[in-house]
């Protein structure tokens, strides 16, 4: 097991890869809670939903262990299952089962350019400025998302965003959690991040601020409300809007799981001559994951940037996400304990580990005006428009146009020049 995950390479252990596997789990283990909640809206059964995000993280997760040994959490994407819910079904008034069709063809599509080694390649162009911005912004972003869900920061009609009620027992446990996390990773303390987590939360339970479970033992709901209808419905993808559906579902996908490759690849040092190993396995389990999600009966998966906070524990090999597997298929069964992973517990970490991203912003090169540009424009619109994919486009579509203005045409690779235009017509016709 040692060598097949390459720990001694990695300077692992076994304690360090399951405490990182677990933190990963904590931190991206609220998908179980709002993924239902948000597609039910659609129409879907909620406990079906449930059973099939699950279902997704598992073998997702499993996959991208032992294909590519990298220690990442693979689950329904956030930001496409909203995208599911109230774009394409609520906004377009297409049936979830066709909305579900859709991610069903556009997982398939993404099966042939992983095996085909187009997704590889593409990732692997991308400038290295730019990789490091993107790994920065996802950074940044990962820290607004933790500052939002501690209350630390809540909307404001006049200012968009603004300082919340610090003295608000919820948020108060949010800010305790994240200064005791601070004190013991500045003191040097392994799985400082884990032992925050788990301190926050039985804090919480003492002061009656997270809610003791009554069970602890859950049934497993049913599939059959959502397992296989993909298959009924290939006829009915032929239309434009549908068409249209799936070319987003493709773009913004690509980018986030893209997004998320290079963030964990850059913190773990595994990124090579500006190249990430194994990306090809990693993708390949990445979208089989997407496919069988979507027979099972849930929105598009990615890979979870909150990866980056076992990472930040110390987990290095796909032995993490093999330990994210199995919590995952443990949750199944026990159910009921999933309300003790609330928000205002996950919050430090998320803030944290995008504080300790936000450290590639110093391999970015400054002191060119044509790359300081797009890199600036990548890490602020993250956060700003809630989408790595989004961030990621504006980027893209920036740098070979900062390049074209000094004459340097041959410095930009033709495929940059290629998702440029494509995130152009991205932005003027489907998003």
């Amino acid at each position: 097991m040692r060598n097949f995950f390459q720990f001694h390479e990695r300077n692992t252990t076994y304690k360090k890869e399951t405490l990182a596997g677990i933190t990963t789990f904590l931190s991206m283990a609220y998908i179980l809670i709002v993924n239902p909640i948000i597609l039910s809206q659609s129409g879907m059964d909620k406990g079906a939903v449930f059973t099939a995000t699950a279902l997704s993280a598992i073998v997702g997760s499993l996959l991208i262990g032992i294909l590519a040994n990298y220690p990442i959490g693979i689950a329904p994407s956030m930001g496409l299952n909203s995208f599911f819910t109230f774009s394409v079904c609520i906004g377009m008034g297409i049936e979830w089962q066709i909305a579900l069709t859709g991610v069903f063809v556009a997982g398939i599509i993404f099966m042939i350019l992983s095996f085909m080694k187009i997704r590889e390649k593409i990732i692997n162009v991308i400038p290295k400025d730019l990789k490091h911005a993107i790994a920065t912004g996802i950074g940044f972003f990962i820290a607004f998302i933790g500052f939002k869900n501690a209350g630390i920061v809540v909307s404001n009609n006049d200012t968009f965003v603004a300082i919340g009620d610090l003295t608000s027992p919820a948020t108060a446990l949010a800010c305790f959690g994240f200064m005791i996390t601070i004190i013991m990773l500045v003191r040097g303390i392994n799985g400082g991040i884990f032992y925050g987590m788990v301190i926050t939360t039985i804090i919480g339970m003492f002061f009656k601020l997270i809610e003791i479970p009554t069970s602890i033992v859950g049934d497993i709901p049913s599939l059959k409300p959502t397992f296989g209808v993909v298959f009924i419905h290939l006829d009915d993808i032929f239309s434009p809007e549908i068409i249209a559906v799936i070319f987003t579902f493709l773009i913004v996908a690509f980018f986030d799981t893209a997004g998320a490759l290079i963030a964990v690849a850059s913190k773990t040092g595994l990124m090579k001559d500006n190249k990430i190993p194994n990306a090809g396995k990693a993708l390949v389990a990445d979208s089989t994951s997407g496919v069988l999600g979507a027979i099972f009966g849930t929105s598009t998966t990615a890979s979870f940037v909150e990866s980056t906070a076992g990472i930040a524990v110390g987990g290095r090999t796909g032995f993490t996400s093999i330990i994210i597997s199995i919590c995952f298929f443990i949750t199944l069964f026990f159910s009921p304990l999933l309300s003790v992973i609330t928000e205002e517990v996950t919050a430090p970490a998320l803030i944290i580990v995008g504080s300790l991203m936000a450290m590639e912003i110093s391999k970015i090169n400054w002191s060119k005006l044509e790359i300081v540009i797009p890199a600036f424009i990548i890490i602020i619109m993250m956060p700003l428009t809630s989408s790595v994919a989004t961030g990621i486009g504006l980027g893209f579509i920036l740098y070979p146009l900062t390049l074209i203005a000094q004459k340097r045409f041959k410095e930009i690779h033709p495929i940059m020049y290629v998702l440029g235009v494509l995130f152009i017509l991205y932005f003027a016709f489907v998003a």
